[in-house]
């Protein structure tokens, strides 16, 4: 949408009418956009059945450490949402995606999500542990719009995101928000439909779990000084060989496991 002939501000895409926040700016980084937006490339990028030649930017590079928001939002309906108008992804398709990415280890928790009219309905078979959702409305009901862009001629967002932005504009890193209270953001009263949640795949009490482990997080780094050795390769095939160097060099860690390490190069 930002490169759409139609719209009046190129390069653009804003969260409201007021042009507050552009959703589409230097810091955004857009791996799948346009034709590549597709079911099977969705479902591939999630489970990591993609072609040996896809680059790193297109890969969900995730392992059983790794915590995962997964974010929907479109035309939908009772156990379905539409891709491009053109194709949809059902409910089913979805849960069996995630149970491969819990047997493939790819995920530690993931947080679900969807923005769409019976929203809820997307989530209703999920069977894979770990598992957090929410959605902007029953199954039943509509997922309505927040208000119009007069210049395009075109509502922009949807009630539940507009709320959802605004309060995740108030979450910084050393945050103490929990995961209760982003649950809670959009009563009945201003989303105009039922947020729904579910929660009982989930193994924590989400009132104890800060926000910033799926939004805005830093993760603490330490040092451990646990030593490994690393073979030095020549610099040149035609250097005579010489005899093989080790390196000690320091592994660092990322809280709170799955280490990480740095390897020195000459």
């Amino acid at each position: 949408m930002a490169c759409n002939p139609r719209n009046p501000r190129p390069a653009t895409i804003f969260n409201n009418a007021h042009g507050q926040i552009s959703v589409y700016g230097d810091d955004v980084e857009v791996d799948y956009r346009g034709y590549e937006v597709t079911v099977e490339n969705f479902i591939r990028l999630l489970t990591g059945r993609v072609h040996h030649d896809t680059p790193r930017s297109k890969r969900l590079l995730t392992d059983e450490g790794s915590n995962i928001l997964i974010y929907l939002t479109g035309h939908g309906g009772d156990g379905f949402l539409k891709f491009q108008d053109s194709e949809e992804v059902t409910s089913q398709e979805l849960a069996d995606a995630l149970e491969q990415m819990y047997q493939k280890k790819r995920y530690n928790e993931i947080f679900f999500i969807i923005d769409t009219c019976q929203a809820s309905s997307m989530y209703e078979k999920f069977y894979s542990p770990n598992i957090l959702a929410t959605a902007s409305s029953l199954v039943g009901e509509d997922s309505l719009s927040h208000h119009v862009d007069y210049l395009i001629g075109v509502y922009i967002i949807d009630r539940y995101t507009y709320f959802v932005l605004e309060f995740l504009e108030n979450v910084h890193p050393n945050s103490k928000n929990t995961m209760s209270e982003f649950l809670a953001v959009c009563p009945r009263s201003a989303c105009l439909s039922t947020v729904g949640v579910r929660k009982d795949l989930f193994n924590r009490d989400p009132s104890k779990v800060p926000i910033t482990d799926f939004f805005g997080s830093v993760r603490p780094v330490i040092i451990t000084r646990k030593p490994i050795e690393i073979l030095e390769i020549p610099k040149r095939k035609k250097q005579a060989p010489a005899e093989n160097k080790t390196k000690i060099v320091e592994k660092m860690s990322y809280l709170p496991q799955f280490p990480v390490h740095l390897v020195q190069t000459t």
